[in-house]
């Protein structure tokens, strides 16, 4: 759990060290505009902006059952964040596992990606997909679903 927050906790410190240089040299205003785009940076990248990950066995047995897409993911990914954000309310009818929480799913991306741990990984009826377009994706979507 805690390293899914690494990256947006080091991007938090990094403003408020940064905006403590700049108020410190007397310039208050460009500090607090620092600041908020740290703090910005943090939040897509937090674990908060994904609907909820499951494992990937569950994600794998509840596909079987309804057809749905399960998506591969981890925090600080900007090909996940761009899926994710492409994606919209859409997002939250598809299946997230996070690689970094769940070692079945980091197994099963290393598998489909020739031992590599590229994300996203989108499965559609048991074929892995790397990094697919959100437009193909949004399409996989069983009408049902």
């Amino acid at each position: 759990m805690m390293r899914a927050w690494i990256l947006p906790i080091l991007l938090v410190l990094c403003g408020l060290v940064a905006a403590t240089g700049l108020v410190s040299g007397g310039d208050p205003a460009p500090a607090a505009v620092l600041l908020l785009v740290f703090v910005l940076l943090a939040g897509v990248n937090s674990p908060l902006v994904f609907p909820k990950s499951i494992g990937a066995l569950e994600a794998e047995q509840r596909s079987t059952v309804d057809g749905r897409p399960v998506v591969f993911w981890r925090p600080g990914c900007t090909y996940c964040l761009h899926l994710r954000i492409r994606l919209g309310r859409d997002a939250r009818r598809l299946y997230w596992v996070n690689i970094w929480r769940d070692p079945a799913g980091a197994a099963a991306v290393r598998k489909a990606n020739n031992g590599d741990e590229t994300v996203p990984t989108v499965i559609v009826d048991g074929h892995p997909y790397t990094n697919p377009e959100p437009a193909w994706v949004r399409e996989q979507i069983s009408p049902s679903a």
